[in-house]
């Protein structure tokens, strides 16, 4: 019996023709499994999900932006009202009220009918001096609200835009005016209540 056994050179040969395929399916086996790996881990999404969070963080950094200036717009909004409101109640403390002007009549008609029967004095001070002296009551009530409203806007909105603080002092000015002008009718500094001239008694003989 003969028992062939590739040992030697041929097996050499057989060795050699194989290992080139073989070399080259190994390569092939490794090549492809580097380029799985990318596909598995997919970088390319990896910015799309960085990018989301991005866009939505945008929006927070405009309303951050934005807060300030809201906040900022009641803050000179309401010295400035103030500053307006103090101004034109010091100006009706000297030209007058609706309000004085109603309640002076409605004191005058309740003078005439209190008076009708009495002395010349008594309607002058009720038909005359009660009216006056209400007109005076109302607008040193408008002075002192205008000088208290005003001295809180100058005091509280010292940084406030300079047109504020000149509409305030501007009205300051007319509530002090104003209180003055009220105090002195008041006391009837600017005139007095007229009087009647006593009646001569004729003496009988």
């Amino acid at each position: 019996m003969e028992t062939t056994k590739t040992h030697g050179p041929e097996a050499g040969e057989l060795d050699a023709d194989r290992g080139p395929d073989r070399t080259e399916d190994d390569g092939a086996t490794d090549a492809t499994a580097p380029g799985t790996a990318p596909e598995t881990a997919s970088p390319g999404t990896a910015p799309a999900t960085t990018g989301e969070p991005q866009d939505l963080d945008e929006p927070d950094d405009v309303d951050e932006t934005e807060t300030p200036g809201s906040a900022d717009a009641p803050a000179g909004v309401v010295p400035g009202a103030a500053a307006v409101v103090g101004a034109a109640l010091g100006l009706a403390s000297l030209t007058g009220t609706w309000l004085g002007t109603v309640l002076a009549e409605r004191r005058q008609l309740i003078g005439q009918i209190n008076t009708s029967s009495g002395s010349p004095a008594q309607q002058i001070e009720q038909i005359y001096g009660a009216p006056w002296h209400t007109t005076a009551a109302v607008n040193g009530v408008c002075a002192l609200v205008a000088l208290v409203v005003l001295g809180a806007v100058l005091l509280a909105g010292r940084n406030a835009a300079p047109w504020v603080r000149a509409v305030a002092w501007g009205g300051l000015a007319l509530g002090v005016l104003g209180l003055c002008v009220a105090a002195g009718t008041w006391f009837d500094l600017f005139g007095g209540l007229p009087s009647v001239a006593g009646t001569p008694v004729s003496s009988g003989g």
